[in-house]
């Protein structure tokens, strides 16, 4: 401080510095409730109203398609050569197709088939993508480097080759197309979570951890993975609608599931035949994968502002 501040200082009254009366019980109150980071998380996604909405749509649509077909007086494969082609009405919200099957009912169970392919290709593609890119990141060394040679193999051939040329060899049907989708649909989720792991390990809590004898598998279950969660729920809230969109279009192009069974890539598939005679058979189901795809994209979208600790104020 100079002379002159000193000076300024000086002028001021001294009865004007009235020390501040702190309540010793009020000092170290809380004034917020401890959150942990999903609580958080949700109360910013809350604030994101599309992914809100978009989240409550999601919900409409898993529930539509576990409960419609159950409570529907047809049955999906159900025939009735009297009513082919009807437009939709009161007995047949979405009409009905070529043989007289209701379209509400098999929208709504192909929906179903459909969605279940995307969660189980999505839960084995973060269970192996998650232990594989866990694995390479804490060993490092030559162990890293092979696993990143394999990983890169894979990633230089084409997916869509892959997916289709197994489904050329083996018989068509719901568990082929989730094995078809596994098989290098982990790529990407154990890439992120591989980097994810890199810029942890070198932290202060996980080199406490390996001075304190923790196990390498504790060390990847207890401190590294759920530090990771963010990276991977996000990454499989896309990676469902990937898997949803390949099935739907391997099924268009007459190699995935067929007749009678129903999928949103059959049902498509069926109404582009008849779309000018017939085109609610094409319009309705492709309403349902539109927003599907919309739907987790958005979500997606606001899981990753909600769960990024950099967005946090």
């Amino acid at each position: 401080m100079n002379a002159k501040e000193n000076k300024n200082y000086a002028d001021i009254p001294q009865e004007l510095f009235v020390p501040a009366q702190v309540d010793l019980g009020e000092r170290e109150r809380i004034s917020r409730p401890s959150l942990t980071a999903w609580q958080d998380g949700w109360l910013r996604l809350k604030q994101n109203k599309a992914a809100v909405v978009s989240l409550f749509i999601i919900i409409v649509i898993v529930a539509l398609a576990l409960l419609a077909p159950i409570f529907s007086p047809y049955d999906f494969a159900q025939t009735d050569y009297s009513a082919i082609y009807q437009p939709p009405s009161a007995a047949h919200l979405f009409g009905t197709d070529g043989f007289g099957r209701d379209q509400f009912t098999r929208i709504w169970y192909g929906t179903r088939i459909s969605l279940l392919i995307g969660f189980v290709a999505a839960c084995l593609d973060l269970f192996v993508g998650v232990t594989y890119g866990a694995v390479s990141a804490l060993m490092g060394g030559k162990v890293d480097a092979i696993m990143q040679r394999i990983i890169e193999v894979l990633v230089g051939i084409p997916h869509l080759i892959i997916v289709i040329l197994l489904m050329m060899v083996l018989p068509a049907g719901v568990g082929t197309i989730i094995v078809a989708l596994a098989i290098t649909g982990w790529v990407n989720m154990a890439r992120l979570v591989r980097a994810r792991i890199l810029q942890l390990k070198g932290q202060e809590f996980v080199m406490a951890a390996q001075v304190l004898g923790t196990s390498q598998k504790n060390i990847i279950l207890r401190h590294l993975i759920p530090n990771t969660v963010g990276v991977i729920v996000i990454n499989a809230m896309f990676t469902i609608p990937s898997a949803i969109f390949t099935e739907a279009f391997l099924s268009f192009i007459g190699i995935g599931l067929s007749e009678p069974k129903a999928s949103l890539g059959v049902l498509i598939n069926n109404g582009y035949s008849v779309l000018q005679n017939s085109p609610y058979l094409l319009i309705c189901p492709a309403i349902v994968i539109v927003l599907i795809m919309v739907c987790f994209s958005i979500l997606g979208d606001g899981l990753r502002d909600a769960l990024d600790p950099r967005m946090s104020k």
